[in-house]
């Protein structure tokens, strides 16, 4: 079992930002930037071009909603996207809310990001979730 499948099984806390039969969203505790969200299938599985063609159209669309909310909540100018994949062996996308290109910089992350400002983050963009 993964730490994102422990966190999806509510074992781990997280800053949950949205879920549904199939996928789940919460913010990176390693951000980037604050409201770096991730988006993960429910199901484990480890690298995202193994998942089938239904279901990862499925999470893009659904990524999609995460990163409108994202662009709602937070001020930047557009939300960025990647999948990197090598930390966890469960497939996960990347949302980053993006004021420069600087700003998705992965060698570049917040240091012991606020706890409380990471609450209210992670509301703020669940409150614009559709």
């Amino acid at each position: 079992m993964t730490i994102f499948s422990k966190i999806i099984a509510g074992e781990i806390p997280c800053y949950k930002i949205a879920e549904n039969d199939d996928f789940f969203a919460f913010l990176d505790i390693n951000p980037v930037n604050y409201g770096h969200t991730l988006v993960v299938p429910k199901v484990e599985t480890d690298y995202i071009f193994d998942i089938d063609d239904d279901h990862l159209a499925k999470m893009m669309l659904f990524a999609k909603r995460v990163a409108k909310a994202i662009k709602a909540a937070m001020p930047c100018r557009k939300v960025g996207v990647t999948v990197l994949g090598l930390e966890v062996p469960h497939a996960h996308i990347h949302l980053v809310p993006l004021k420069t290109e600087g700003d998705m910089d992965f060698r570049n992350k917040i240091s012991n990001p606020d706890p409380e400002k990471m609450k209210q983050i992670a509301e703020a963009i669940s409150e614009n979730f559709e």
